[in-house]
């Protein structure tokens, strides 16, 4: 068996979004709703990519940090603390987007709406002993 290249993985993935619409047609992931993310980093100023699953809350983007089960949440979200304007590519869209992470009570709503909407999230809080941080992606458009 082949070593696992998780760059060559990334570079697949995106091609076969770019090429069907955003949507993912083979593979693991095939059928989950996948977007593009590009922070910039909240060190090195430089320009970060995440592949991240979301859900809708009206014309909203909602992503958890769940960091595929990690005790720790991915440093994208430290990026948009420091640096909340962001692009997204969904579907055959790019549009710079306005991150906010949401906090109390709004949360657990967007936690169970996206746990609704995409059952395999249920089991992270339990997995990694911590809250997961929600995301609003807030497109701005023309």
């Amino acid at each position: 068996m082949a070593d696992w290249d998780p760059e060559a993985f990334e570079t697949a993935l995106i091609a076969d979004m770019r090429a069907n619409d955003g949507a993912v047609t083979s593979g693991p992931l095939a059928g989950h709703p996948l977007l593009i993310m590009t922070a910039v980093g909240a060190k090195s100023g430089q320009p970060r990519r995440s592949i991240l699953t979301w859900s809708r809350d009206g014309a909203d983007y909602i992503v958890a940090g769940t960091a595929g089960g990690s005790p720790t949440p991915p440093s994208w979200v430290a990026n948009l603390r420091t640096n909340p304007i962001v692009t997204i590519e969904a579907g055959n869209r790019t549009d710079e987007a306005t991150a906010t992470i949401v906090e109390g009570a709004e949360r657990d709503r967007l936690w169970a709406q996206h746990v609704a909407a995409l059952p395999h999230f249920a089991d992270y809080p339990k997995q990694t002993g911590r809250v997961i941080p929600m995301v609003r992606l807030t497109p701005v458009r023309d």
